[in-house]
């Protein structure tokens, strides 16, 4: 039996028979269950989450729409911020720092269409290499086994999203990594999936460090059922 996508996930948010909380609170479980083998999150922030999640469903109570993402849960690369989440890039020197202020844009729309952020996924530092191993986290293993990495530089929401942990998580390409497949060889990277460039390298409000951008692209790093077949 595989996992519901999340397009079904939100559909069935939307249509009431599952609420926000009930989704969040499964995949809560899959990360405290599978996290401490992969290393795919850095941060979780499981409050934050459910006021998310809470909203969704109110709005659902009301006869509204919360949006395509309804209810969803997603990681978010630890290169780019969701506000109320400190963001490390990576790096020893920020992490301990307090929760940003703002989402990047590319983090507020997929709030705006009801996605629910539950924490960030690991980075190599800045971005700059092709596998997720850092000073400050560790080493991101693939869920298709220890001799395997999922690369980078979206390791954390790359392992993430292929172990069911959440069925989504934003990612950045600035080699071509991301929009690579599972049979990648050496088990690089999660899933294939659509690209969504919010502008330019280096643009101030995408949330990122011009060196975190690298001249790529931003998009989610989505399960099976999510964007071009």
């Amino acid at each position: 039996m595989t996992d519901p996508t999340a397009i079904e996930i939100a559909e069935s948010v939307r249509s009431g028979q599952r609420s926000a909380r009930e989704v969040l609170e499964h995949h809560l479980a899959r990360i405290e269950a599978g996290n401490e083998a992969l290393n795919a999150f850095v941060h979780l922030d499981a409050d934050l989450a459910g006021d998310a999640a809470a909203r969704v469903d109110a709005q659902v109570a009301a006869g509204e729409d919360p949006g395509p993402f309804a209810g969803v849960p997603f990681g978010v690369k630890d290169l780019e911020d969701c506000a109320g989440m400190p963001t490390s890039h990576g790096s020893l020197p920020f992490m301990g720092r307090g929760p940003v202020a703002a989402d990047s844009v590319h983090v507020a729309r997929i709030r705006a269409a009801g996605g629910v952020p539950v924490g960030k996924t690991a980075a190599p530092e800045f971005g700059t290499l092709n596998f997720t191993k850092t000073k400050a986290w560790g080493v991101t293993r693939s869920p298709w086994g220890d001799d395997r990495t999922p690369g980078g530089s979206s390791g954390g929401s790359a392992a993430a999203v292929a172990a069911g942990l959440v069925p989504v998580a934003t990612a950045s390409d600035g080699g071509g990594s991301h929009p690579r497949g599972v049979h990648r060889p050496g088990g690089h990277e999660a899933q294939s999936g659509p690209h969504c460039p919010p502008g330019g390298p280096g643009q101030s409000d995408l949330g990122l460090r011009p060196a975190d951008h690298h001249g790529g692209r931003l998009g989610p790093t989505p399960g099976p059922g999510v964007g071009p077949r």
